[in-house]
């Protein structure tokens, strides 16, 4: 779980970062589920961008992912999820505690 501090630090990595991902009318795939594992496990923060075709609520995507892919959900705002796991063999983001 991540702490308060930690959620600030991420949430301003965030912002730097342009949203690569998108999730449509077919909503959760095995292959985008394929394709936002690998992502985490290369970049540790992705931004997941829900298109007005989506038929769940933002939320519920943004739990369902998290619980799916094993990541901590930084932020939801808009229709944009902020994700983040840490790679545990070779970390790319150092948290200050």
């Amino acid at each position: 779980m991540l702490t308060q501090n930690e959620k600030k630090q991420l949430k301003a990595l965030a912002a730097k970062e342009s949203t690569k991902y998108q999730i449509g009318k077919k909503e959760v795939t095995d292959s985008l589920l394929a394709m936002l594992d690998k992502a985490l496990t290369a970049r540790e923060l992705i931004k997941v961008d829900v298109m007005r075709g989506a038929d769940d609520p933002i939320l519920e995507l943004a739990y369902d992912l998290s619980s799916r892919l094993h990541a901590e959900i930084v932020q939801v705002v808009g229709k944009v999820i902020v994700l983040y796991r840490k790679n545990k063999e070779n970390p790319k983001i150092k948290l200050a505690k």
